[in-house]
C-alpha cells in the first residue's frame, strides 16, 4: 500500500524489495526471479503463477491491509 493510501504492484530488481527501497507497505510478495519456477515449473512462469496464487495465504494479506489501513488514517 502506498503512501497515499491505494494499492499498487511494485516490481523492484537486483533483489531490492520495497521495504528497502521505500515504496509503501508490502501486503503480499511473490518472487518471480528465474529460479523460482525453473525447476519445478519447467521455466513455465504462467503455471508457476498458479500455483502461487493457490497457495497465498489471503488472511494474512488481508490483515496486512487492515494494518497499513488504518496506520495510514491516523
Amino acid at each position: 500500500m502506498g503512501e497515499d493510501g491505494n494499492l499498487g504492484i511494485e516490481t523492484t530488481h537486483d533483489a531490492s524489495n520495497t521495504l528497502r527501497e521505500n515504496k509503501g507497505t508490502p501486503l503480499l510478495t511473490v518472487d518471480m526471479w528465474e529460479h523460482s519456477y525453473y525447476i519445478d515449473f519447467r521455466n513455465d512462469r504462467g503455471s508457476y503463477l498458479e500455483a502461487v496464487w493457490n497457495l497465498i495465504n489471503w488472511e494474512f494479506a488481508s490483515a496486512n491491509f487492515e494494518t497499513a489501513s488504518s496506520s495510514e488514517s491516523k
